[in-house]
């Protein structure tokens, strides 16, 4: 014992921020003025702690094998700090079958977690958690993505309003237009679109409470007829009817690497000749990384996003291009969702008590580590976000609002924006 403890000094000399660990005997290594106190209940995670093993660490957390005290941004620094190297390091991540095994590997993984009936439970053990529970810390919205700080000083509220607007301004909607979301959540996007550009708008999700949710809205809020939500896989969309504008925001995340080709081909088939379509997502930070280091990627496999799946922008433009789709803009929005995340967490840090009475303690444990771990990982580019705005050509050269541009999309930038 004295050897590990021995070890466990050593580490933690080498912190910015002081940690200290009180182990199950009462024996406290550290200083008393630590930022951040760990308690083992029992001595496996102090291997963990060494070791720099994060999502290993986090799972003793949720687990209740050991409790932790102090607040969130130090004990990300600090969590940060004692990982064995950069978590999109394909090192870090662990040994792995290198060339076509590992991408049969990981392909045959994909399959089998993104079968239909596999999403939908996937979906919904992260979306039913509890809506009075998300309502903690969401906006009055419940927009449940990277919001947009136009402004620095925005509230999240506004942040999120501004995310919304800054979406239909990229997909030029107008009164009458038939608008596809994919992947609607609570309804934020889906009803501003219809309240505020009159387009008639359908929302699909998994989430049996998002589907209860947004149909309540749409009772209350006199659009029965303009404005149709659907509990419905992505794959069972009917085509025969075409859509002028699409929108898939947080959603693809949940598609998997196997079913990506399928999805844009689909969102091809269902988009007309010349209308747009924005995807908004989550991607990987690294480009041979299946997912992240440090046990990072496992702790959210199991607590958080069971099925989620990560991939580079640059793998994603090309599964975008070979379904027909042409990529008009790009834009990262990577710093706006550490923010979002931070205000997220702050305000669950605040609500404890609250939030306790809503869900589990295992679940509260998980969600706490994975607001403030993941607008960590968004500070450090470990992972990022892209909206990707793309047409389906018309193949008439003649057509568009320029010669050449067979969409509506005008190839600048400058409608995007009001008027100074």
């Amino acid at each position: 014992m004295s050897a590990i403890a021995g070890a466990l000094e050593q580490r933690l000399e080498k912190l910015t921020l002081p940690l200290a660990v009180v182990l199950p005997g009462g024996q406290r290594i550290g200083p008393v003025d630590a930022a951040v106190t760990v308690r083992l209940k029992e001595l496996v995670p102090l291997t963990h702690i060494i070791t720099g093993q994060i999502g290993k660490v986090g799972e003793d957390y949720v687990e209740g094998r050991i409790d932790i005290e102090g607040g969130m941004r130090e004990l990300m620094a600090i969590g940060a700090e004692l990982m064995p190297g950069d978590p999109t390091d394909a090192s870090v991540v662990g040994p792995t079958p290198i060339g076509w095994l590992r991408q049969l590997m990981y392909l045959a993984r994909s399959r089998a977690l993104h079968k239909p009936e596999a999403d939908a439970r996937q979906v919904q053990f992260h979306y039913d958690v509890s809506d009075d529970f998300y309502a903690l810390w969401l906006d009055p919205k419940r927009v449940y993505s990277c919001a947009y700080f136009r402004d620095a000083g925005m509230s999240l509220a506004k942040a999120q309003e501004a995310k919304i607007e800054h979406i239909c301004r990229k997909l030029m909607l107008k009164e009458g237009e038939r608008f596809l979301d994919i992947g609607a959540g609570w309804g934020g996007l889906l009803l501003w679109a219809a309240e505020n550009y009159g387009v008639r708008a359908r929302g699909i999700t998994l989430s049996r409470n998002q589907h209860a949710h947004v149909n309540r809205l749409i009772d209350e809020r006199g659009l029965r007829g303009r404005v149709v939500m659907d509990l419905l896989d992505y794959r069972d969309l009917p085509e025969g009817e075409l859509y002028d504008k699409i929108a898939s925001i947080g959603m693809f995340e949940h598609v998997g690497r196997a079913q990506l080709p399928s999805y844009f081909a689909k969102i091809f088939r269902l988009l007309r000749a010349g209308g747009l379509f924005l995807n908004h997502g989550i991607t990987a930070g690294g480009t041979r990384n299946h997912q992240l280091g440090a046990g990072l990627g496992d702790f959210m496999e199991r607590y958080i996003f069971p099925g989620g799946e990560l991939m580079h922008v640059s793998h994603v433009l090309e599964v975008t291009s070979e379904s027909g789709l042409e990529t008009v803009d790009i834009e990262n929005l990577r710093p706006h969702y550490s923010k979002t995340l931070w205000a997220w967490s702050d305000a669950l840090e605040a609500q404890l008590d609250a939030a306790r009475a809503l869900t589990s303690e295992t679940t509260l444990r998980a969600y706490r580590l994975y607001l403030a771990g993941s607008a960590v990982a968004f500070e450090r580019a470990w992972i990022s976000l892209h909206q990707m705005l793309c047409a389906r050509r018309t193949g008439d050269v003649g057509s568009g609002t320029m010669t050449g541009a067979q969409s509506a999309f005008p190839f600048n930038r400058s409608y995007m924006y009001p008027a100074a």
